[in-house]
């Protein structure tokens, strides 16, 4: 999971989810404190956009709980522009501090840069296989690869562990998470979308081996 996005206006976190979505981001939406809290723990995303004025655990509460266990950047989004607020949530470890209302292309310029400074260093490579994970772009070679969101997730979770045998429960708990309403089957119907775009004989895989009775290996 790349962003958590903890606002409790939905027509708010609705554009965030759709903006972020087009930028390539995987995107987890929570609408209270301890619902975001929970997510959190759960999806141990990269980044967390927060709202202050949320019901529950405010913003403030939030951010001082995921500090207990966590370095994730937060950028905290907030129509409280007091000097005094700005203080506490950077005091607290907020990483920034926007005012709402506020520009969506800047918002996406912060994540952006944050994403480049930390997780730059985040390219693989296996064989003639590259995953930038910052951009969010997969080749073949020099050939780019047409990558939904999930089959990027999969592919870089495989790559992330060549020549490890994974199981279909431990693949899909960590493309699609414990709460996701697809069906198991939909693990399968990714992986031979993946094979068609990365073998050169999709029915005679070399990558992305079967392990019958278990799941898959990359190779």
């Amino acid at each position: 999971m790349d962003i958590l996005i903890i606002e409790d206006n939905e027509e708010i976190s609705t554009l965030l989810h759709d903006f972020l979505s087009a930028e390539g981001y995987s995107v987890c939406l929570a609408n209270n404190g301890e619902i975001g809290v929970e997510y959190f723990e759960k999806e141990n995303p990269k980044l967390v956009v927060l709202d202050i004025m949320l019901p529950g655990i405010d913003g403030f509460g939030v951010c001082k709980k995921i500090r207990e266990t966590s370095n994730a950047p937060i950028i905290i989004t907030s129509a409280k522009i007091e000097k005094e607020d700005k203080l506490n949530g950077l005091i607290l470890g907020a990483d920034d501090y926007m005012e709402k209302p506020y520009d969506i292309d800047i918002l996406l310029a912060k994540i952006d840069g944050i994403f480049k400074r930390r997780y730059d260093e985040d390219k693989i490579i296996c064989g003639d296989i590259q995953l930038d994970k910052v951009k969010r772009k997969g080749f073949k070679g020099k050939m780019e690869l047409t990558l939904n969101v999930k089959e990027f997730e999969l592919l870089q979770f495989f790559m992330e562990n060549p020549g490890k045998t994974l199981s279909k429960e431990l693949l899909f708990q960590k493309v699609w998470g414990f709460d996701s309403f697809s069906e198991p089957q939909t693990l399968t119907v990714h992986v031979k979308w993946l094979r068609q775009k990365i073998e050169d004989n999709p029915k005679v895989p070399k990558h992305i081996v079967t392990v019958w009775g278990i799941g898959y290996r990359f190779e």
